[in-house]
């Protein structure tokens, strides 16, 4: 378990997903409390992948220069979560708010708790597509293959939604 505090601040990506309440004021309010934001994705609106029938999601990324931890941002992650009134009910089931930690750097880890990357960022179309647009030189040439059968659909930039607020 990597718990040292970085002498550097370190690129970090979080992918958000809303798709219950008010989903645009749930991730607007989320983003706006992510400590070390330093970029946002636009915002997409997406198919649920796996999981109940349920309605479709919005999903954005956002960069971050962070000097937390790996285990002190899923934290952070995690209370962003509550704070939107998120409860675990099913897996890939319907939430109010779903932060996850994509990327930390170039840390690979594999602990229960914490896999990074996330296990199945290459294989969603609404963590690839948003991931793009900040950080194309991180994923695969053959990227877009990989989630030609899923719905997705960009609804603009970020900044647009958020100062509609």
């Amino acid at each position: 378990m990597n718990e040292s505090t970085p002498s550097e601040p370190v690129r970090a990506f979080l992918g958000f997903g809303s798709n219950l309440g008010d989903r645009h004021d749930l991730l607007a309010a989320a983003v706006g409390d992510v400590p070390g934001k330093y970029a946002v994705s636009g915002l997409y609106e997406t198919a649920p992948v796996g999981g109940p029938i349920q309605d479709s999601y919005l999903n954005l990324v956002v960069e971050i220069h962070t000097y937390l931890n790996p285990y002190e941002l899923l934290i952070t992650c995690q209370n962003l979560e509550k704070s939107a009134g998120r409860v675990r009910m099913e897996r890939w089931g319907p939430r109010t708010l779903d932060v996850d930690v994509l990327l930390y750097g170039k840390l690979e880890l594999g602990d229960p708790d914490l896999t990074i990357p996330h296990p199945r960022m290459y294989e969603r179309a609404f963590v690839l597509y948003p991931l793009a647009e900040l950080a194309p030189e991180l994923l695969p040439d053959d990227w877009e293959l990989e989630v030609t059968d899923q719905a997705i659909e960009r609804l603009g930039d970020w900044a647009l939604f958020e100062s509609s607020q």
